[in-house]
């Protein structure tokens, strides 16, 4: 990393439970912090309830709504793109990364490149060999990140199988990357949430693993591994939103991904 982003100031705010309103919208918050002089964020989260976290262009007639309420999954609109991602509560570690654009490379390869390092020492330290894809792959059910076409720019395998999606997006003045991590896949609830796909648990199993696949660790070690990766790569302190912050991710999360003209049309209430 280079020192003229690691000598900024960075925060660390730890593992927080969050629906996937909240998740999105600590994301522009801490966009908006950033941007005005505030401290950068590294964080990491957990999605409570489990969640379908859809890609920004994805159609909503990708998801099976009906198997989605059924089984408790919520489902929220990404601003950023690529296909959805089932988050589960248990078997999902996710993460953010916001700083300025000013002090990221402009070239986006180049930033996948720099942000990835510390999520790639987290998979080294919790004992699982995890890099970028050596080469792409074909879709296997192309709504699904996990079962899209594999990017070697952003995807990240473990033994041949995807183990953590990555994805980026720019405000006017930051830049925003946010990942999941597989602790433990769960192919039936992944394949539930979508119609019409012919994917079956072995095809499944063959593309996507977990860290528990190919490591015996907790899921409390493996955020807390991740958590200081994180830490470390930023020189970051631990830290916590503001009352301010927290206020204003309430008005996004009610205001924009809380709602259906954002989830199911993508149209932005906020900005009208």
């Amino acid at each position: 990393m280079e020192r003229d982003v690691a000598d900024r100031e960075w925060r660390l705010v730890r593992e927080e439970e969050l629906d996937g309103a909240r998740a999105m919208g600590y994301d522009e918050v801490a966009a908006e912090t950033a941007a005005a002089g505030g401290p950068r964020t590294v964080r990491v989260y957990r999605w409570k309830p489990s969640t379908l976290s859809l890609g920004y262009r994805q159609p909503a007639s990708d998801v099976d709504w009906d198997w989605c309420a059924d089984a408790g999954v919520d489902v929220v609109r990404r601003p950023t793109g690529g296909g959805a991602i089932y988050h589960d509560s248990a078997g999902d570690i996710s993460y953010s990364i916001v700083a300025p654009a000013a002090e990221l490379p402009g070239d986006l390869m180049e930033t996948y490149g720099m942000l990835c390092e510390p999520v790639l020492e987290a998979f080294r330290r919790m004992g699982v060999d995890a890099d970028f894809a050596a080469e792409p792959k074909g879709s296997l059910h192309y709504p699904s990140c996990y079962l899209r076409d594999v990017n070697p720019a952003h995807d990240v395998l473990a033994g041949g199988r995807k183990v953590s999606g990555n994805a980026q997006y720019r405000t006017r003045d930051a830049v925003i990357q946010h990942g999941s991590l597989s602790f433990s896949a769960d192919p039936e609830r992944h394949l539930g949430c979508f119609v019409d796909h012919d994917v079956t648990v072995e095809a499944f199993e063959e593309r996507v693993a977990g860290i528990r696949d190919f490591a015996d660790i907790a899921r409390e070690a493996a955020v807390a591994t991740l958590e200081s990766t994180l830490a470390e790569w930023a020189d970051a302190d631990p830290g916590a939103w503001t009352d301010a912050e927290r206020d204003r991710v309430e008005a996004i999360a009610d205001g924009k991904y809380r709602t259906d003209a954002w989830t199911r049309e993508r149209t932005d209430p906020l900005s009208e």
